[in-house]
């Protein structure tokens, strides 16, 4: 399994972005998909996940009412809409996938991550 993210960039804050989120080769196994970031100086953390059974959404408390996950199973893509961006936004985001429907951190596939910039 392949995972590729883009969509990271530089934008003012109160800006908005989509991350993208492009899976390959055996997608038949991913259930649950996962954003993450890490921040300069800061452990790695789940942002938002999605179910593969049901498409049920999860969001860390900073991301609720701001950021919205989704999938297209057609193309096999998840994606990540981020509004009202915020300085403290900025981090590398990566977005990960498992046979398994959790939310967290020990996802067994990994993207290389994409550069999200907030000026404020």
């Amino acid at each position: 399994v392949q995972l590729q993210a883009s969509g990271g960039g530089l934008v003012q804050a109160g800006g908005s972005l989509r991350l993208s989120c492009t899976v390959s080769g055996s997608i038949f196994s991913i259930n649950g998909m996962v954003w993450a970031r890490q921040a300069p100086g800061k452990v790695r953390e789940w942002v938002s996940c999605i179910s593969g059974r049901d498409g049920s959404t999860y969001y860390e408390d900073s991301a609720k009412g701001r950021f919205t996950i989704s999938r297209d199973n057609a193309k096999n893509t998840v994606y990540l809409q981020m509004n009202s961006l915020r300085a403290e936004d900025t981090a590398i985001y990566y977005c990960a996938a498992d046979s398994l429907n959790f939310c967290g951190m020990d996802y067994e596939y990994w993207g290389q991550g994409t550069q999200v910039t907030v000026s404020s």
